[in-house]
């Protein structure tokens, strides 16, 4: 009789615990990316690629990796490029993707080699 018990325990606990609704995941498994940039080294030109769903008013800015804006971009195609002067020095530089409000869409990195 324990047995039965048991195995009439153990059946509600595992078809019981099925319907049990789980929370969301806080962290996507690999959100989209609305930007790519190539090539990463670049050396005197960089492109910046956007997917379809971008909007004509976001800004493309540009950092060095002490904090000097050393550009600013308007995104009004899906694929801008960059061109890399004397004022662009051997190292990491950080983008961001910015909507009219400011607020940062996408962020990444890239590095220049010369």
């Amino acid at each position: 009789m324990r047995k039965l018990y048991f195995i009439i325990l153990l059946f509600f606990v595992f078809v019981g615990s099925s319907f049990v609704a789980t929370p969301p995941n806080p962290f996507p498994e690999d959100p989209v990316k609305i930007i790519q940039s190539y090539p990463n080294p670049a050396t005197s030109i960089i492109f910046f690629e956007f997917s379809r769903d971008y909007d004509k008013q976001y800004v493309l800015q540009v950092y060095s990796f002490i904090g000097k804006k050393m550009a600013e971009l308007p995104v009004n195609a899906s694929k801008i490029s960059l061109i890399l002067d004397n004022n662009y020095f051997r190292g990491i530089y950080i983008y961001q993707l910015r909507d009219k409000s400011g607020q940062i869409i996408e962020s990444g990195k890239f590095q220049v080699v010369k």
